[in-house]
């Protein structure tokens, strides 16, 4: 259970939260007719007449908008309702020409599911824990509205108006902001995995509703309010600590927490009133009738089913149980598409070219791929292209698998190639270790002849000159020898 409680001034009081995310689904055109949907297009550069509700325009559902929330649904491992229906639901605004918005209340073609989070003391989760997926249905966008244009008259920008939705609705299960943010960061994983919406929460294609009510520890919910929009984990976090506490001081204070919807103003931190909770009965929802139900057969659920890709759960299980991988790297190996891509391109062709099984070089590139090389990264102008990039990773880990180049060199080395500075071939030759046994032993015997003081010393007890006579050989080496085997070597020599 969430230990997260506001001590108010009457006793603590427990929050209960409940999300409403809306993820673009990833299609290159709208639910409901051809228009494109790429972001950043002019203002009113991708409307077509049913966008813009001419008489006479009928909608015609886009099969890969469903096919893309069925996929979403199987991923959360929730009820795929083979019968399903669109809705109108009516209000009038200026960015919605049709004067209602096409949705699904009644008969969602996403039921019941549910997302696993995963407990983390640091961020304030104390054990794993199930969050219910109440439905996802799908729905259409409204347009734009921009008050910033002009001094005196607000413009309407219709490039979003008809653009495909999924409504993720959770049940009210959370009751923390970290419990929030992680459920807002791990649904966010799955749709980018499934690949049915980008999760580009600053441009606006992934968006949560927040909903926020207190009340006593293990008595009946309170009364709630829903703020809008809100398009980042941290500001979800900020929203739920905010107006739980707002709800507190007003109860405490002898007010009532009012259903309403409101407004967050990232710049202060605070909600504002936007307006009072309609019910469903005030949009007067029916049947569209432009529309028939949406009937799915079995053929076309196995393809979605197929369809799927390997999931965050499945992917960080089997890098623990099949490379032997930490519970830490493997969470943050598949925390993002993008991490996991990389990590696993690494892994075959470093598997490939050291002749070692993904196994035996697992932790190596992993480590590589999760701080080393992006610490080098950040730290430099990068100046060489992409695939050169690839392959100086994929030598450089193979080398200091093979103990061609210590760790500390190779992270020198690619900062060298990142710049342009050197060739990574001539870096790798140039800074290759000694290994030769012979050699090093050789070494060894002429460092521990001139400190024959200092040998004596460390066989009387004084075991800390070990790190000397190691510095001496390596110096001597020019910090080319194998550290592992100058080890072994003293090791043996010293007794």
């Amino acid at each position: 259970m969430s230990n997260y409680r506001i001590q108010g001034a009457t006793g603590e009081w427990e929050v209960v939260i409940g999300l409403e995310v809306h993820a673009q689904v990833v299609s290159k055109s709208k639910l409901f007719s051809g228009a494109a949907t790429a972001f950043g297009a002019e203002p009113n550069a991708q409307v077509s007449l049913v966008d813009a509700a001419m008489p006479g325009m009928l909608p015609v559902p886009n099969a890969e908008c469903i096919r893309q929330a069925v996929r979403t649904g199987m991923a959360i491992e929730a009820q795929i309702n083979k019968w399903s229906r669109f809705d109108r639901k009516n209000y009038f605004y200026a960015d919605l020409p049709q004067g209602y918005q096409i949705s699904q209340l009644y008969h969602p073609l996403v039921g019941e599911g549910s997302l696993h989070i995963e407990a983390d003391e640091k961020a304030g989760i104390p054990e794993d824990k199930v969050i219910g997926i109440e439905r996802i249905h799908v729905e259409q966008d409204a347009g734009k509205l921009m008050h910033d244009q002009h001094p005196t008259m607000s413009y309407v920008d219709l490039n979003r108006c008809g653009v495909a939705l999924m409504e993720i609705v959770s049940k009210p299960d959370m009751r923390s902001p970290a419990e929030a943010g992680a459920y807002v960061r791990k649904l966010r994983s799955i749709l980018r995995y499934v690949g049915s919406c980008d999760g580009n929460m600053e441009e606006g294609s992934m968006r949560a509703d927040v909903n926020v009510s207190v009340r006593r520890p293990g008595e009946e919910f309170g009364t709630r309010t829903e703020t809008k929009n809100v398009n980042s984990v941290r500001f979800v976090m900020q929203v739920i600590e905010y107006e739980a506490n707002r709800q507190v001081d007003l109860i405490e204070s002898g007010g009532a927490v009012e259903q309403e919807t409101r407004l967050f103003d990232p710049g202060t931190g605070t909600t504002r009133t936007m307006r009072s909770k309609e019910d469903a009965h005030d949009y007067r929802y029916f049947p569209d009738p432009d529309l028939l139900p949406l009937e799915l057969d079995d053929a076309f659920l196995e393809e979605c089913r197929a369809s799927l890709p390997e999931l965050p759960d499945a992917k960080r299980a089997r890098y623990v149980g099949e490379l032997g991988l930490s519970e830490y790297n493997a969470r943050e190996l598949t925390a993002e598409v993008e991490t996991f891509a990389r990590f696993e391109t690494r892994l075959e062709e470093v598997s490939s070219e050291s002749g070692k099984s993904p196994r035996e070089v697992a932790k190596r590139v992993a480590n590589w791929v999760l701080s080393e090389a992006p610490g080098v990264e950040n730290a430099v102008e990068i100046r060489i292209p992409v695939d050169q990039i690839t392959t100086a990773n994929t030598a450089i880990i193979v080398a200091t698998i093979d103990g061609s180049i210590s760790t500390g060199k190779a992270k020198e080395i690619y900062a060298e190639v990142l710049q342009g500075n050197v060739s990574l071939k001539s870096a790798i030759e140039a800074n290759t270790q000694v290994s030769d046994i012979g050699a090093i032993e050789s070494v060894i015997d002429e460092v521990l002849a001139a400190n024959m003081d200092k040998v004596e010393e460390y066989r009387g007890g004084k075991d800390k000159l070990f790190g000397f006579f190691v510095g001496q050989t390596m110096k001597a080496l020019q910090g080319k020898g194998n550290p592992a085997v100058v080890n072994q070597i003293l090791k043996d020599k010293l007794g």
